[in-house]
């Protein structure tokens, strides 16, 4: 979602119209989808009774990305609405276009380590390591994150709120102060988001669908129970290329263009109408995600219905604690009648005296 210097001198004014009428109620679906199923599977994976796995780890983290990414959206939702005019300061501006950023480095680089995770866990079954371990898994996260910010660092140094004369608005774009960074910006979007975790993604999931066929390692109890997340794994991770393939050949696109390869209105217009769709795909699927752990997860369907039937007994044992304390309240009376001490009151806590008793 950019604005920048050649959306405004080269464009067709008819496409954008139809474009910047879709892209509110995409996005309004996409927020909406992805706050809800990304708040779930998170609750799911926080409150279940076993510990998390190296494999819960991971996606966990995913969810987080993905949820703090569709949050963001209802700002451009806005903003889009309003003709790319951004009311909501500069401090947003970096801030909400940042975390947009980190969600696809975060994103693919966790699914990275999950493939990774899997292949240990059905490739190597024998051999131990740390990291497959959720102690280190969670520290391997921290530094994601960390990858994540300082990947996007650019976003939030050159992000501007500025009057842009040509759109008649105040709006929130990327103002690099030398062309060479929109090049920058490209390779490492297509190296460190595509290029590098692309080989072990392929790789680990080679030997891990080699390891699926293996029927004698099936026997193990233990790599039966790996195969049921790897399913799951798999599925989020085909989806994932899917989704955000047509944002990296766009970014290739964009480098050939940077060099004018291809100059002209026309190439300029297809690309740039491009880039936003292909954009559109990949935030959806942060919303997507959560539905693939339900449709494709057998085991975190259990997991989801223990947490609810969990927390449906709580809330059913504090109404029968309520419901009890009142009995005893109305039990007990407010008037001076109900707390007279009658002889029959007088039996119940005192036993009778027997004639042996008073010899003494």
């Amino acid at each position: 979602m950019e604005l920048n210097s050649s959306n405004l001198h080269c464009n067709d004014t008819v496409a954008w119209i139809w474009l910047s009428s879709l892209q509110p109620p995409f996005l309004t679906l996409i927020s909406i989808l992805g706050v809800v199923g990304n708040s779930l599977v998170l609750c799911v994976f926080c409150l279940q009774r076993k510990p998390c796995s190296v494999a819960d780890v991971y996606l966990g983290n995913l969810a987080a990305a993905d949820l703090i990414m569709v949050l963001c959206l209802p700002f451009w939702t806005v903003t889009i609405a309003q003709g790319y005019q951004w009311n909501f300061g500069q401090l947003l501006c970096k801030v909400i276009n940042t975390a947009i950023s980190m969600n696809y480095y975060c994103s693919i680089l966790f699914l990275m380590l999950v493939s990774v995770d899997r292949y240990l866990a059905l490739a190597k079954p024998l051999n131990p390591s740390k990291l497959r371990c959720p102690k280190w898994a969670k520290h391997i996260c921290v530094v994601i994150w960390v990858v994540g910010f300082m990947l996007s660092l650019p976003a939030m140094i050159f992000r501007r709120v500025n009057f842009v004369p040509l759109a008649g608005v105040e709006a929130c774009y990327l103002d690099y102060p030398h062309p060479a960074w929109v090049l920058q910006r490209n390779l490492t979007t297509n190296f460190i988001g595509f290029l590098l975790p692309l080989p072990v993604i392929s790789l680990c999931t080679f030997h891990v669908i080699k390891a699926l066929k293996n029927r004698g390692l099936l026997i193990q109890r233990r790599v039966q129970t790996e195969r049921k997340a790897t399913q799951l794994v798999l599925t989020v991770l085909a989806v994932f290329l899917l989704c955000w393939t047509p944002f990296q050949l766009v970014r290739f696109l964009d480098t050939l263009d940077y060099f004018q390869l291809i100059p002209g209105c026309l190439w300029e217009n297809t690309l740039q109408i491009g880039n936003q769709l292909a954009t559109y795909l990949g935030y959806s699927n942060s919303a997507i995600n959560p539905f693939l752990y339900v449709i494709v997860g057998n085991h975190f369907r259990k997991r989801a219905q223990g947490v609810f039937q969990g927390l449906l007994c709580l809330r059913q044992k504090s109404n029968s604690s309520m419901h009890l304390n009142v009995t005893v309240i109305s039990k007990c009376g407010d008037s001076p009648k109900d707390n007279r001490i009658t002889p029959l009151a007088l039996r119940a806590v005192y036993p009778p005296i027997k004639p042996h008793m008073m010899r003494s």
